[in-house]
């Protein structure tokens, strides 16, 4: 028994722990020696705490596993521990340093240590050159604030933190401001720190000296995360059929109208399911909760005048100035002429440029700024020099801006984009063809009178209201389309509700076998919806309207009613002309125009542009396959041996051989000399065999 050291408790410290937590009060003593053990080799270690100890090591980490078990001999653990890394973290040996942190990570875990001192503490380890140290305090530091507002936000402790973290992304050194700054934005993404006051501490990041730092601040507000690469590749792994396999399926059948039609219904499932299976991202919503987005867009614009960064880093300052300016409707003068610099169709990421041009536009922008940001488009892009490609972004971007700001648009530069409707390139025809189908929606009379098309109800209505003007209604457009209900018969209605469900049951015995005629006709009640509006008169379809929206709560099949009634003055000519169509069909998956533009609304193309020689020939090249399979394999003994004359007579030219015998004769062999030279040829080919 003397020969097994394992079983000596004082030096098996592993054994010692598992007996300490299965019965702490029988093993107080070992515990207590090696406690004393452990306070003389923190003494030593005072004198020279650069040198590695592997036995302070084991000891910190027995006595970290069994705190809790004697809460009142280790009391003053925790604080020790802390004390000697706030001391010596600098000249710490990196597996002790290491050691003491995932001390004090099994005593925090174990709920033994305040979070608030602790994450202080290791908020300024950041700055130690130690990256996996870092990188395991980034983890730590994310999950304990994870756990903390686990069931309820802790306040108290999220408002100390965020306070500190303040503090940290001023700090000198930039590793701890870029982690401090990783471990808000991870944070936010978690919906653990997603308050007002996490997103205006990270407004601070954005004016850093540090380039990361800076870069990770504009990154957040942007909304460029790793997630929609992710969700974009899962899209495109989706074993569903896409719109191009459809379009190719229908192009290669025999093109009919009952297969026009069937593509058209199969399309529309195929969006509806793609809308369904995407999940809702709000990358911008950090942009509304910063408190005075007027002035962090004045300093971000002055930061950009005086930046002497990267041009992708004054690229992502551009986008952020241009959302916050499009989204809070934004007064910032200044930021127009500086962006105007750069619209030229030779320069760098133009067409990006034109997207935050277009970005910040909005209707409280005096139309005299906006003016001369169209015009340098129209000048610089909108010209027959240049080619198709740069004339066709050159009107998208100044669509996109009309659209945000109407009052741009003079009539004369209107004109003159009209006359590309014709012009010889399709891309620029077909942009030409949109920025007229939109002013025929916002005001036709800009428009020449060849161009309008013919008048209807919406493009009646339609009108530009002029700067500054709020059109507040106090009634739901289209709500003249619905009944007014009393008060009497709206308890009327309710009591026979109440009469037919509780009488539904049995009156389904006393009618079986009968039919029960069900009225539902899309089509026709289009048409009655056409036929009442067209029956009033305006101020009485205002007055109906304002009674039908103060008298009740609307529901989904009255809004919907209301969106029909809507859509179809669009479709219904106006009084006193021919009528366009009879009925619409509704889309439900019809967009709108949201807060953000994308990059593809401005570099639209209605045809795909023509590839080079290089990029055919790769395009051939990839396509073709191995045929190897189909090369007539040769049974030549010596490989390397020549051609026979029979094979060469096969590569002769025909005019060559038309007069030689064997070509003359050829077609005039009876049917036996053709089975005789058969035969001769097989048995000469079995002689070779054998041979």
């Amino acid at each position: 028994m003397s020969g097994r050291q394992g079983n000596k408790l004082p030096s098996n410290l592993p054994q010692l722990q598992n007996l300490i937590k299965r019965d702490p009060t029988s093993y107080t003593e070992e515990f207590l020696q090696q406690y004393h053990h452990y306070q003389s080799h923190v003494e030593i270690f005072t004198f020279q705490p650069d040198k590695p100890s592997k036995e302070l090591a084991e000891l910190v980490m027995f006595l970290a596993q069994v705190a809790h078990c004697y809460p009142d001999q280790m009391a003053n653990f925790p604080q020790q521990l802390k004390d000697l890394l706030s001391y010596h973290h600098t000249v710490l040996d990196a597996d002790l340093r290491m050691t003491f942190c995932k001390a004090l990570m099994l005593l925090r875990n174990k709920n033994l240590i305040n979070p608030t001192s602790l994450l202080e503490l290791f908020f300024q380890l950041l700055r130690c050159h130690d990256k996996l140290l870092r990188k395991t305090l980034y983890t730590h530091i994310v999950t304990d604030i994870k756990n903390v507002n686990a069931k309820h936000k802790n306040n108290k402790v999220n408002t100390m933190l965020q306070n500190f973290m303040y503090t940290m992304l001023r700090d000198s050194n930039p590793t701890a401001a870029k982690i401090s700054l990783d471990v808000m934005i991870e944070l936010y993404r978690r919906n653990i720190w997603n308050d007002a006051k996490t997103v205006n501490v990270i407004t601070t990041a954005c004016f850093s000296k540090v380039t990361k730092v800076l870069v990770a601040g504009l990154k957040f507000f942007l909304g460029k995360d790793e997630t929609e690469n992710q969700d974009s590749d899962s899209d495109s792994e989706d074993d569903s059929p896409t719109a191009r396999d459809l379009m190719v399926r229908y192009a290669t059948n025999k093109k009919t109208t009952k297969r026009k039609k069937k593509l058209e219904k199969a399309m529309k499932v195929l969006r509806k399911h793609k809308k369904k299976s995407k999940p809702e991202v709000f990358n911008f919503s950090a942009i509304h909760l910063i408190h005075d987005p007027q002035d962090f867009a004045e300093k971000l614009l002055k930061q950009l005048e005086n930046c002497k960064e990267r041009f992708e880093v004054k690229m992502m300052l551009m986008d952020l100035i241009s959302r916050l300016v499009g989204i809070h409707e934004l007064f910032l003068f200044n930021f127009y002429p500086f962006i105007q610099r750069f619209l030229q169709p030779h320069q760098r990421e133009v067409t990006k440029i034109l997207l935050f041009a277009a970005q910040a536009s909005h209707q409280l922008v005096p139309p005299e700024i906006i003016q001369s940001v169209l015009m340098t488009i129209a000048n610089n892009f909108v010209t027959d020099k240049n080619s198709g490609e740069v004339m066709t972004v050159g009107i998208n971007a100044i669509k996109e801006i009309t659209a945000r700001c109407p009052l741009a648009m003079t009539e004369d530069l209107l004109h003159d984009l009209a006359h590309y409707k014709t012009h010889k390139n399709k891309n620029v025809m077909m942009s030409a063809r949109t920025l007229i189908h939109l002013f025929r929606s916002l005001n036709p009379e800009m428009l020449q009178k060849k161009y309008r098309g013919k008048p209807t109800e919406a493009s009646v209505e339609a009108k530009i209201h002029e700067y500054g003007e709020l059109d507040a209604k106090d009634y739901i457009p289209g709500a003249e389309v619905l009944e007014v209900v009393n008060e009497e018969e709206k308890g009327r209605n309710q009591e026979e509700d109440g009469w037919e469900s509780a009488s539904m049951s049995e009156g389904e015995d006393d009618e079986d076998g009968e039919w029960i005629d069900v009225h539902h006709s899309s089509d026709e009640e289009q048409q009655e919806v056409a036929e009442k509006m067209k029956s009033m008169p305006i101020e009485e379809r205002k007055a109906k309207a304002a009674a039908v929206s103060t008298s009740r709560l609307l529901t989904q099949e009255e809004f919907h009613k209301i969106r029909v009634a809507q859509l179809s003055k669009e479709l219904n000519s106006a009084p006193g002309k021919a009528a366009k169509r009879k009925n619409i069909e509704i889309d439900d998956e019809e967009e709108s125009r949201g807060e953000l533009l994308s990059l593809r609304d401005i570099e639209r193309l209605h045809k795909k542009p023509k590839s080079d020689k290089e990029t055919r020939l790769a395009t051939a090249m990839a396509g073709k396959t191995d045929r190897k399979e189909f090369v007539k394999k040769k049974t030549r003994m010596n490989p390397f041996a020549s051609s026979t004359n029979k094979e060469k007579k096969k590569q002769k030219n025909f005019m060559m051989m038309r007069y030689s015998h064997n070509v003359r004769t050829k077609n005039k062999r009876s049917f036996r000399e053709k089975q005789l030279a058969l035969r001769d040829a097989l048995l000469k080919k079995k002689k070779h065999l054998l041979k």
